[in-house]
């Protein structure tokens, strides 16, 4: 496949949900509902996905983990702490692994998918959302599909690894047991899948190719031409957090000359900036710097034109 062939593809996937796309630089610009609409609603329930798809988002985004019983789970961090009420249900379950920030951490794969449904994810956002649970990669499915793209992120794959646990082959098995792979499919729930792990997008790059991949690229990240042209070898797409791209604007030429699509992170109505608004800020970015896609937490906000 060619490079303009190649990102052709790759934007069309992105555009599918809208029904609409054109050639380099005219396709619809994408949202993505960073952990669902996690500005309003805790994230990675389905009342934070329900909101999302409310407020017309085109992807919903999925970050997985893996309990003990080898089911993929949508949670953001390692741990439960945080977004849940773990620590009360399990007091004595805390895990023994170091984490790199100040303990006790509660790791989710120390856990089975029943004892997790037992945790109240919803309270530390809002009183009015106590008792919302977490969900499975699968039920996030059902939730999403045929409604917006799905957009799941590995998450520590090296952390499962070292536990003896293949998080990409759990799902590379769930993406292929749901025919997500397929193209009948994807013309009506796009998938894209993204991670920091380089190990991990080389791989669904063989294991799932009809799927464009996103490496994300943290602050800090090398964004450098010769980097980009190596990443281009197995990604349809990047994914540099937006002080890279501020930083940096030209590699947004750079990623598209190469066939690659651009989506940076994150766009938050509570972060302070020097943007009027996070409207202002995401719609520099989109038609200003170029890129194709964000995540934020506000869908709702999101700059259309």
């Amino acid at each position: 496949m060619t490079i303009h062939a190649r990102f052709t593809y790759t934007l069309l996937s992105f555009a599918v949900v809208l029904g609409s796309a054109g050639v380099h630089g005219q396709t619809s610009k994408q949202s993505i509902a960073h952990r669902g609409a996690s500005g309003s609603a805790p994230e990675h329930t389905a009342a934070a996905y329900r909101l999302a798809i409310d407020q017309r988002v085109n992807f919903v985004e999925q970050d997985l983990g893996v309990t003990r019983d080898n089911q993929l789970i949508c949670i953001h961090d390692d741990t439960l702490e945080r977004t849940t009420n773990v620590a009360e249900v399990f007091p004595a379950r805390a895990s023994k692994i170091q984490m790199r920030t100040p303990g006790p951490h509660w790791l989710v794969n120390d856990f089975t998918l029943d004892e997790i449904r037992r945790l109240d994810a919803g309270k530390w956002f809002d009183a009015k959302f106590a008792g919302a649970r977490l969900l499975t990669f699968q039920e996030a499915i059902d939730l999403v599909k045929g409604k917006a793209g799905l957009y799941p992120e590995l998450k520590s794959p090296q952390l499962y690894t070292s536990r003896g646990i293949d998080q990409v082959k759990l799902f590379v098995d769930v993406i292929r047991k749901n025919g997500l792979e397929k193209p009948e499919s994807l013309r009506t729930t796009p998938v894209i899948i993204q991670s920091f792990d380089e190990d991990a997008v080389r791989r669904v790059s063989t294991e799932l190719p009809t799927i464009p991949r996103i490496l994300l690229i943290d602050t800090g990240g090398d964004v450098s031409d010769a980097r980009l042209r190596e990443v281009a070898t197995f990604a349809t797409g990047v994914g540099p957090t937006k002080s890279l791209i501020a930083g940096k604007p030209g590699l947004v030429k750079v990623a598209h000359n190469l066939g690659m699509t651009v989506t940076s992170w994150t766009f938050r109505a509570d972060e302070k900036t020097s943007y009027p608004s996070v409207r202002d800020e995401m719609a520099h970015f989109l038609y200003d710097l170029g890129i194709d896609a964000l995540f934020t937490n506000n869908p709702d906000q999101f700059p259309r034109r």
